[in-house]
């Protein structure tokens, strides 16, 4: 096996790939890595089995030190002792498809932005070395693998006169490849590699990377550090390969922009475009088992909207923050017991206001945010957490009438205005009705504390049909409901979702409904009851 894990304390953790699976595997992994990780791997190697981090991981690191180096490089990388460093101190890691052995997929690697800060300090040089590792790595795998991926086979039928000129286009594509250089066989020439992306770096972690430097995710300074970031990525991804954008116009991060620099100097005299060196494409994670194996805490550019872990602990970004505001754990909690928040959660529109801001400066960008929907339906939450309201919270109390039957609806609301807690009270209806009530607003607000989404209980809950129904009056949001229930949740459709429901059709007051307890038609009227006769027993 390629790399020696002599000197790597381990430990052995029972974990499933989901929570709900009651058959565990024992899980080998460094004791340093939290037990979501050990999940990771569960998801990562399939079978029943137990898993091992030396065995999973040694099988695609043995095959990247095996790959040869590609003509032009300096100084070829040796590349699985230098691989297996940067996964031990969860750096980086490659993607599904190349960590399971998938030849037909386009390799890439996800870096966690975190763990480059020590002690408040990013270590550029320490990212530098990563990010070159990883590229070498791809370009070396995709000169192998690059024939092989689907949908890039060769069209045999094909003329070779319909390949363009190469001085149509200035000699090579913006990858560096000259065009049609691909031999029937689908394999490329010697010195050269197929066309296309060799491959991707994601980004992730981005907030936690910020708030371990000191830095509040909706703020300038950390919009333009994630941009410096950003940029000195793909500039290290593009170097030797195209063009690079230009560099922010600020950098908060102390001796980060002295990297870049030095970066930009070697683009511009050492190191030429080369044959050889193809295009790598970079971008921002999306929620899968690498992030989890590298202990990410919101993957991509996302914020974190929740201070706490799944096990109720803090987050290590909360902890920095904390830290930051020469605040203790003990001084923290005791002013949000006092109603205080020492520390704040991004609001609706930060989200949004970093993705419009790292536009440009990476080649693939997620899928934008939504600023009009509330925030807890743009956060995946950690499975089985759950997001409690402060014992001080907004809301409002609105009390109306439903065909004469009172109803008092009430709400509880987070500190970014989004909806957490429901109550349903009756006025004067029997016991049944009131605790029914009672118990649909608490499931409805467990489920919400949940993460569950409020369009899936408005398109439930909406326009049913059953008593009391009828003219609604004190709320201008509706003329007419069909239900208590109706009504409160087209109200929480108006008040939380901006979305005003259109009233039920009345009900037709000539159709009766025909006693479900009689479904047959009893013929004529019913044969009179015969006395009784009395019967003495001696």
């Amino acid at each position: 096996m390629l790399l020696q894990w002599n000197g790597v304390r381990m430990r052995t953790a029972q974990v499933a790939a989901d929570p709900d699976d009651l058959a565990l595997r024992a899980v080998t992994l460094p004791v340093t890595w939290e037990d979501e990780a050990a999940a990771a791997l569960v998801q990562l190697a399939p079978g029943t089995g137990p898993v091992r981090l030396s065995t999973e991981a040694g099988r695609w690191l043995d095959r990247l030190d095996r790959l040869p180096p590609l003509s032009g490089e300096t100084s070829p990388i040796r590349l699985g002792p230098a691989l297996a460093g940067g996964l031990l101190r969860q750096e980086l890691a490659p993607q599904q498809g190349l960590w399971q052995g998938q030849i037909d997929r386009r390799a890439g690697f996800v870096l966690n932005l975190a763990a480059f800060v020590d002690e408040g300090a990013f270590s550029g040089a320490a990212l530098v070395q990563c990010m070159r590792m990883a590229c070498a790595a791809l370009r070396r795998l995709h000169a192998v693998d690059g024939p092989m991926l689907n949908g890039e086979l060769p069209l045999f039928d094909t003329p070779a006169a319909s390949a363009p000129e190469p001085e149509a286009q200035g000699g090579q594509t913006p990858g560096g490849q000259t065009p049609g250089s691909q031999t029937l066989d689908g394999h490329a020439p010697d010195g050269q590699v197929p066309g296309g992306p060799a491959g991707i770096v994601l980004l992730t972690n981005l907030d936690c990377c910020l708030a371990l430097m000191g830095l509040d995710y909706d703020s300038e300074d950390g919009r333009d550090a994630a941009c410096y970031l950003s940029w000195l990525v793909t500039s290290l991804a593009r170097q030797g390969a195209g063009p690079v954008p230009l560099p922010p116009v600020s950098c908060p991060i102390p001796g980060l922009e002295t990297t870049g620099r030095q970066i930009r100097d070697e683009m511009e005299d050492a190191l030429p475009d080369l044959p050889n060196r193809a295009l790598i494409e970079t971008g921002f994670s999306r929620p899968g088992p690498i992030d989890a194996l590298l202990g990410v805490e919101a993957c991509g550019l996302a914020p974190i909207f929740s201070p706490l872990r799944p096990d109720g602990k803090l987050r290590v970004s909360a902890l920095a923050r904390i830290a930051r505001r020469g605040l203790t754990i003990e001084a923290a909690l005791a002013a949000s017991v006092l109603g205080e928040t020492p520390l704040p959660q991004p609001g609706p529109d930060a989200h949004l206001r970093m993705h419009r801001a790292l536009t440009g400066f990476v080649d693939r960008m997620p899928a934008r945010p939504d600023p009009a929907a509330p925030l807890p339906l743009r956060t995946r939450l950690d499975r089985g957490t759950r997001r409690p309201l402060p014992a001080r919270h907004g809301g409002f109390t609105q009390r109306s009438s439903i065909g004469g039957h009172r109803l008092y609806l009430r709400t509880g609301e987070y500190e970014d205005g989004s909806l957490g807690e429901i109550s349903l009270t009756p006025g004067r209806e029997s016991a049944m009705v009131r605790g029914l009530l009672e118990s649909v607003g608490q499931a409805v607000t467990i489920g919400l504390q949940y993460g569950a989404p409020l369009e899936a209980y408005v398109a439930q809950f909406a326009h049913t049909r059953f008593g009391p129904a009828g003219t609604v009056e004190g709320d201008p949001v509706a003329a007419y409901a069909s239900s208590l229930l109706d009504y409160a949740f087209r109200a929480l459709s108006d008040s939380y979702l901006d979305k005003r429901l259109p009233d039920s059709a009345p009900e037709d007051p000539e159709i009766v409904d025909e006693d479900p307890m009689l479904p047959l038609d009893i013929p004529g009227d019913p044969p009179p009851r015969q006395r009784g006769k009395l019967r003495l027993v001696s």
